[in-house]
């Protein structure tokens, strides 16, 4: 039987080697330390999409509960998202006028009017963080140089994606948003079909 110490020793070495090796992966990033980063999938899909808009538009389809980030030859990202519930849709066309990391959610006016007990406490805002309903990244639209109220966004309930139970905005898992988020710029395009 080997003693204690050649077994340590020998536990070294093995590390030694899997470092070298490079079999202890990479530091945890922040979509591995963030919770509600949970994946459903690998994320965003490679898709042939045929669109005439240019590359870098996005397109919403509430119906199919999908976003596309138009590439190159008829390519596009695809990722899943939950949309607004019936009578909250936004639709047409706006621009990215503004992006924030963990934004503060502030209630709108008519959010506070239709549920009152949930979001008048809330008036005042919810500082970014885990619980806030606008998860790790928020893309706000705009028309003609006005805020519309409606975002991207991730989201503090992962079991929505896939649905249609927003207050009109546009919501994804925050693995997501955090990847369109890094893809996308002020100015972008984006339409809502």
């Amino acid at each position: 039987m080997p003693k204690p110490n050649q077994i340590t020793g020998a536990l070294a070495s093995l590390f030694i080697v899997f470092l070298l090796l490079g079999c202890v992966g990479d530091p945890p990033t922040e979509a591995t330390k963030v919770a509600g980063l949970q994946r459903r999938g690998a994320g965003p899909s490679l898709i042939s999409f045929k669109t005439t808009e240019p590359p870098g538009t996005i397109v919403v389809e509430p119906a199919h509960h999908k976003l596309y980030l138009v590439k190159e030859a008829n390519t596009a990202l695809a990722y899943n998202v939950a949309v607004g519930r019936e009578g909250h849709n936004f639709s047409g066309k706006a621009v990215i006028g503004r992006k924030a990391e963990w934004p503060t959610w502030k209630p709108t006016s008519s959010m506070i009017r239709d549920h009152p007990k949930a979001n008048a406490p809330l008036a005042t805002g919810l500082s970014g963080s885990e619980v806030n309903p606008l998860g790790a990244r928020a893309l706000y639209l705009y028309q003609d140089r006005t805020d519309t109220l409606y975002r991207i966004h991730g989201t503090n309930d992962p079991s929505s994606i896939g649905k249609s139970v927003s207050s009109g905005c546009i919501r994804l898992l925050n693995s997501d948003v955090i990847d369109l988020y890094d893809r996308v710029g002020v100015g972008t395009h984006v339409i809502v079909r």
